[in-house]
């Protein structure tokens, strides 16, 4: 079911959001799941292999959450860099979990051949409430810019800093949800202040390249180790992907940087952000969580392979 701007129960259509109904919208979230069970104890039961980097407190009255990184703990300077970034979104659940099982699995596999920077939630407050945005209703997925209004995006640029120029491959780890069309695209209208059209959901994996530097061999060969997982989503009837022309099987591609996005956060030659879509009938979670590690996996194998 979708939702019309019109009829949306936070805001006057046609008018943004000031901080009135911001406060509203904030008053109807809730904690649906726990930070530190899911996430923090996982990271936790990491700490005899992995160097563990907190990289920031994000606080959010009355609730703080510490922000943790998982570092290979061989780290070398003249080793490339491999950055993984998992819950940008918060509700994207296979994001969090693909990227804690990767390190969990199969970070060891590139032991000495790369540095390993793994971000599983970088967006606590909206995992527990399973939302698209932060406390201040801010989208961090848009916000990955200079002088960031989320808290979020800066403290996950901060970490990234001092390695940036030697990342090799981002992997940014995200979902596409029923909820995308049913609450967030017509809170988000509400919330401009302009009007909700309807969009259409694909069903099934597919990835978004970078417009500016795009690399097809590269999404290509994620796509071909993901299918083995899972399915690929076709493209619409007027050729698209939630809107934008397809570029390769299960590929579209976005201005990254320009857009303020996470995987567009460093100048790795090789980037790309997964959209994994679990309310499929022909998903499992498992399913959805073996997709991102394989989308992981097949993204560093082949930048390895064809590093510059």
């Amino acid at each position: 079911m979708t939702t019309s701007q019109s009829t949306y129960p936070i805001g006057t259509p046609g008018r943004p959001w000031g901080e009135a109904e911001v406060a509203t919208w904030q008053s109807r979230q809730r904690v649906q799941r726990s930070y530190r069970d899911d996430v923090l104890d996982a990271v936790d039961a990491l700490r005899s292999r992995f160097d563990v980097i907190p990289y920031g407190q994000l606080d959010y009255p009355p609730d703080s959450y510490p922000l943790l990184a998982i570092r290979s703990r061989d780290w070398r300077e003249a080793l490339p860099c491999v950055l993984v970034t998992g819950g940008v979104h918060g509700y994207e659940t296979s994001g969090v979990h693909g990227a804690l099982q990767f390190a969990d699995r199969h970070a060891a596999d590139y032991a000495g051949k790369a540095n390993l920077m793994v971000v599983p939630c970088v967006s606590p407050w909206g995992y527990e409430r399973i939302h698209r945005w932060n406390m201040r209703a801010l989208d961090p997925n848009r916000s990955f810019r200079d002088n960031s209004p989320a808290q979020e995006s800066a403290a996950l640029m901060r970490l990234v800093a001092p390695f940036r120029d030697r990342v090799l491959v981002h992997v940014d780890l995200h979902e596409t949800t029923d909820t995308d069309e049913s609450e967030f695209r017509p809170a988000l209208a509400a919330r401009d202040g302009v009007a909700y059209v309807p969009g259409e959901i694909p069903d099934g994996f597919y990835l978004v390249d970078d417009s500016e530097h795009p690399q097809p061999a590269f999404q290509q060969a994620i796509i071909d180790a993901v299918a083995k997982v899972t399915h690929i989503a076709p493209a619409d009837a007027r050729g698209e992907i939630i809107g934008s022309p397809v570029v390769g099987p299960g590929v579209i591609a976005y201005a990254l940087k320009a857009l303020g996005l996470c995987a567009g956060i460093t100048d790795a030659p090789y980037k790309t952000t997964t959209e994994v879509y679990p309310d499929s009938p022909r998903a499992t979670p498992e399913q959805c969580n073996a997709a991102q590690v394989a989308a992981v996996c097949a993204a560093i194998d082949y930048a390895l392979q064809h590093e510059r």
